[in-house]
């Protein structure tokens, strides 16, 4: 058995090219090929001289020539030792995967990167998400916890939080990924909204967006990272110091005279007041059909004397007819009956039980002048925080007077009159007393009127 190897006599270049001759008798094999492996002549007949190829060690490409012919040995040599009956094309393959095995192990290297990219290029994204994300939400496709479609606010607030995460991406010229949202990014995020000077609420729901995104996407098994799950890793609110109406603000704004005015001040009013007496969000409020209004009979069973026993009492049914309107608070999906008020009534009839709708930033816009025109500028402090930093500032009444601002009075004015915390969720949709005292905003000597009427203790 035999693996040698040789010079073709012919010259190309100077070079010489390396043959190779396989021999076995026990296996009956003589093959002999080229090796497209060329070398000088004059280097092949001193490779094993050491003086002579101390010269070449730094050769590149004779030293790859030299270590090639070692490979084609060992591989051919284990073949014949392990009783492989070699061919011509088998040694062909053989001279072919060893001689150019840098070559095959970079086109290797190279279809692995492809594919790698590729992967990379159709995988989900923590980016691709969020903007998936909000499409499908825009869309009605992706729901909230709910089961309910996201409302206008809700996806302009996500399409805000969007924006803000990309001004942060492009500050530090990097995109996130979902394995890098730990806690070095919360205080890198955090450091730039606050640097921003957002509000404390506006980068609270912010950071509480993200999560939202984070925590939807691991369930739908995108990331396994927890690191969002941190209890620091959050996003911190507070109440904004905000205002209701009493009794006399909302006197003054009925007396405020519309008649010269543009019609959409007195429809912004008579909107707003739906607001005030059924205590809902803008979104709801301004939004109320005829098929909403409806007429309910109320029974329970009184006494009464006995015209045919004086003295005596006997049980009567006396029925009630109740106005009541039914909303399905787009917000949370709760649906609430709310009897209508003398002044609720008044306006609906006003309008024949179907009040225009108007934008809500009109109304917004129109109830401020509006609030203006009826003296509403006591000064107010407004305590704030903003850019992390604790803020405040002196505006007047009537420049806080929003839409919002109906919600809060209706919900104060009822808290006021003495009804009970629940009754008013009943009312107001919300889930927890909690919840609802936020938006009670009677001061100390309202509450002490309020105490003062409604127990004997005190008179």
């Amino acid at each position: 058995m035999a693996v040698n190897f040789s010079l073709k006599s012919t010259i190309k270049d100077g070079k010489s090219q390396i043959v190779v001759r396989v021999q076995s008798r026990k296996l009956q094999i003589d093959v002999k090929q080229g090796t497209n492996l060329y070398i000088e002549p004059n280097i092949w007949e001193r490779r094993n001289n050491p003086s002579y190829m101390r010269q070449y060690r730094t050769n590149e490409s004779v030293q790859r020539v030299l270590n090639t012919v070692d490979d084609l040995f060992m591989a051919l040599t284990q073949k014949i030792d392990n009783g492989v009956v070699l061919d011509n094309q088998m040694v062909h393959d053989i001279i072919y995967k060893v001689s150019f095995q840098r070559e095959i192990a970079q086109e290797k290297r190279e279809e692995e990167e492809r594919l790698a990219a590729e992967a990379y290029a159709k995988r989900m994204t923590f980016k691709k998400y969020v903007d998936q994300f909000y499409a499908d939400a825009k869309a009605g496709i992706r729901l909230t916890e709910k089961n309910t479609v996201y409302t206008q606010g809700s996806l302009t607030s996500i399409k805000q939080a969007i924006d803000h995460l990309r001004a942060f991406e492009k500050k530090e010229k990097h995109t996130y990924d979902f394995d890098e949202i730990d806690m070095d990014f919360y205080r890198k995020y955090l450091s730039f909204l606050n640097d921003e000077n957002y509000a404390l609420n506006t980068v609270g729901k912010n950071i509480n967006w993200l999560k939202t995104f984070m925590n939807s996407a691991q369930i739908e098994g995108y990331h396994s990272n927890v690191a969002f799950k941190n209890k620091m890793f959050k996003g911190a609110r507070v109440e904004v110091d905000t205002i209701y109406l009493n009794h006399d603000d909302l006197e003054k704004i009925r007396a405020v005279d519309l008649s010269g005015k543009t019609p959409g001040y007195e429809l912004a009013r008579d909107i707003f007041m739906v607001g005030v007496w059924t205590a809902q969000r803008i979104s709801d409020y301004n939004n109320i059909k005829p098929q909403d209004i409806n007429t309910h009979v109320i029974k329970k069973v009184v006494e009464k004397d006995d015209p045919e026993h004086p003295g005596q009492k006997i049980e009567a049914i006396e029925s009630k007819e109740v106005l009541v309107v039914t909303i399905t608070q787009k917000k949370t999906g709760a649906r609430v009956y709310i009897p209508c008020s003398t002044e609720l009534r008044s306006i609906f009839e006003k309008y024949h039980y179907n009040i225009p709708r108007l934008s809500d930033q009109n109304v917004n816009d129109n109830m401020k002048k509006i609030a203006e025109w009826a003296g509403l500028d006591e000064p107010i402090k407004i305590d704030y925080i903003e850019g992390g930093k604790r803020q405040s500032e002196i505006k007047k009444k009537y420049e806080l007077v929003h839409t919002h601002t109906a919600r809060r009075t209706g919900a104060t004015l009822m808290y006021l009159s003495g009804m009970d915390f629940y009754d008013i969720m009943k009312i107001t949709g919300h889930a927890t007393v909690q919840n609802l005292k936020k938006y009670i905003k009677a001061d100390e000597l309202e509450v002490l009127e309020k105490l003062v009427d409604k127990y004997d203790y005190f008179k």
